[in-house]
């Protein structure tokens, strides 16, 4: 049996036996706040545990090292609509310790993209269209200066409220100790 085959047939039961009812939640987030978060497996459960979150509590967006690296991509418009059509009031970046973000290299990746298919050509034709795959597959050298990066790209955005809180924390995902990198109170 593949992944999806058996997703689909526990979701089969978990829908007769009613299993969701005990998720019931709101589409705003009733603690007004909205994460952006790395996708790490480690932080799936840990993150809401050790923040005290339920489900229905934030918004959360996960991506690779909980970066904004465009501030008009996809993710900052995600933090947008929390703030101006969901209820959120703050924002807050969660980044971790061992995150491999920290460790990734642009032509490891690409060696890894020859590998598995990409061709040369494809590559060859992203950088002949500007499109610096060295410098958009990067990563950064510290998780507390990746997650304060992102909180700059937050804070200096021309669509943020002007007083919306934007704060950043790193996780230990052994622990779920949480450390403050930046306090979006104290401006």
């Amino acid at each position: 049996m593949n992944n999806i085959q058996e997703i689909l047939e526990y979701n089969q039961t978990f829908v007769e036996s009613k299993e969701y009812e005990k998720y019931t939640a709101g589409k705003f987030p009733t603690k007004k706040m909205v994460i952006i978060t790395c996708m790490d497996t480690r932080l799936v459960e840990l993150l809401p545990k050790a923040m005290n979150l339920k489900n229905g509590d934030v918004k959360i967006i996960k991506n690779a090292g909980a970066i904004i690296s465009q501030p008009f991509g996809s993710v900052m418009r995600s933090v947008l609509v929390a703030l101006y059509e969901l209820g959120a009031d703050e924002v807050v970046v969660v980044g971790h310790k061992e995150c491999g973000m920290a460790s990734l290299h642009a032509e490891t990746m690409i060696g890894h993209m020859l590998e598995r298919g990409v061709s040369e050509e494809v590559l060859s034709t992203l950088e002949n269209s500007g499109i610096r795959l060295t410098k958009w597959l990067r990563g950064f050298d510290s998780v507390e200066e990746g997650v304060k990066h992102t909180v700059e790209v937050i804070k200096k955005h021309p669509l943020l409220p002007p007083n919306a809180p934007v704060h950043g924390l790193v996780i230990d995902p052994h622990t779920g100790k949480l450390d403050l990198v930046a306090d979006g109170y104290s401006v």
